[in-house]
């Protein structure tokens, strides 16, 4: 160990990793300067550096690849450190480059100067070895936790992207939800809001015949990419159990049983699932922890179902109640995720929903459009959680 690297000690001596691999870029038109600043990175360990001798190299080196930290003499011949850091910093690529000014310069007046151009920070000439490295230490410290939250902030944006891909691509289609129009006269509609790092809602449909269908609104606990993954492994095994969805509350606790032993512990969903009958005029249900779903009837005040329920994943054996709402024709059925109440601070749609859907529906010729725009202006443009409200309106007739 050299006698320098003893006086510095372990904080100085053993570097942290990964700065030690981290480029340097020292500016200074005096020779000794350069290659004392050199000398002095050198023995604490960063030896990738390199050298400019003004302010117009300075340029050409950085174009050439960019540094993570600029050791900048303020006062050279040509274009000066002021020179320097203005440019840079007129250029977006470099608007985050750390910049290390080293001057004699002691007025205030000097100092906000080089501030105002651009400067990081400051170190005073004559240099003094600790101060030098303690600087170059926390700045290149800090260059690399930024390089690694972008790095990071990047990468979940490319997989909340794909989850959102995936979403999109699980919901029932057009020409699906047009047949079962045809089959059963209840035309199927949805309005959903997704949140910016995504939660785990997801709404489907199951034929079931005769013009019959199940549907179904999942709200997993959590958001982000975890949740909608989550979510998406919930569809598959809802798909699986297809040959139960004859009977909701069946189909619920064999449900629940398979989650169970899919999902980690501490993850679960709020579970809403039924099946649209409309020839016996009826909505036949079960929920786990899911928002109780509302009829808007052609006359009349509207009614509210119960969903309640512990949520699916949670233990293995839970049974669900099957209920039962009328759906007679010319009347809509609307289910809807727990945020929606949450972020309208309502304890209940007959609090919170209730009021919305029928300020909206006052004189509305497309019930659907006003609703969601109400929606839309009371939960706000960026929702901490995802919104979904399915849509299920019964023609006047019979299909």
């Amino acid at each position: 160990m050299t006698a320098a690297l003893a006086e510095a000690g372990p904080a100085e001596g053993a570097l942290r990793l990964p700065i030690a691999d981290c480029h340097i870029l020292v500016v200074d038109d005096t020779d000794f300067n350069r290659t004392l600043i050199g000398a002095i990175l050198e023995e604490a360990g960063f030896h990738n550096v390199a050298y400019a001798k003004d302010g117009f190299e300075a340029l050409e080196k950085i174009a050439q690849r960019t540094p993570d930290l600029l050791v900048l003499d303020i006062m050279m011949p040509g274009m000066d450190g002021f020179e320097v850091c203005r440019r840079l910093r007129a250029d977006h690529a470099y608007a985050d480059l750390p910049v290390l000014v080293q001057t004699a310069l002691s007025s205030s007046d000097d100092r906000n100067r080089a501030f105002a151009a651009g400067t990081t920070d400051l170190i005073s000439k004559p240099l003094d070895r600790a101060e030098l490295l303690a600087r170059v230490r926390i700045h290149l410290e800090n260059r690399v936790l930024i390089r690694s939250l972008q790095l990071y902030r990047a990468r979940v944006e490319g997989e909340l992207a794909m989850a959102r891909s995936m979403y999109e691509h699980l919901l029932p289609s057009a020409a699906l939800r047009e047949g079962l129009e045809r089959d059963s006269g209840v035309e199927v509609r949805s309005h959903t809001v997704l949140s910016s790092d995504m939660g785990g809602d997801l709404w489907g449909v199951l034929r079931l015949g005769e013009g019959r269908f199940g549907v179904f609104l999942l709200d997993m606990a959590g958001r982000g990419v975890s949740a909608a993954l989550n979510a998406f492994r919930m569809h598959t095994l809802i798909h699986e159990l297809s040959d139960l969805a004859e009977e909701p509350a069946g189909f619920l606790g064999e449900l629940n049983d398979r989650a169970v032993r899919l999902l980690e512990l501490g993850e679960h969903a709020a579970v809403l699932y039924g099946v649209v009958d409309a020839a016996a005029g009826r909505f036949h249900y079960a929920g786990a922890a899911g928002s109780a779903p509302m009829l808007l009837p052609p006359d009349g005040a509207p009614l509210f179902g119960d969903a309640a329920g512990l949520p699916v994943g949670i233990a293995a054996g839970t049974r669900y109640e099957a209920r039962e709402l009328p759906f007679p024709a010319g009347s809509t059925l609307l289910l809807y995720s727990n945020a929606v109440l949450d972020a309208l601070n309502a304890p209940s749609a007959h609090d919170g929903l209730e009021p919305v859907i029928r300020r909206a529906l006052d004189g509305a010729s497309d019930r659907f459009a006003a609703v969601t725009a109400a929606l839309e202006q009371a939960l706000g443009e960026a929702p901490g959680d995802d919104h979904t409200l399915v849509w299920l309106d019964r023609a006047g007739g019979a299909p």
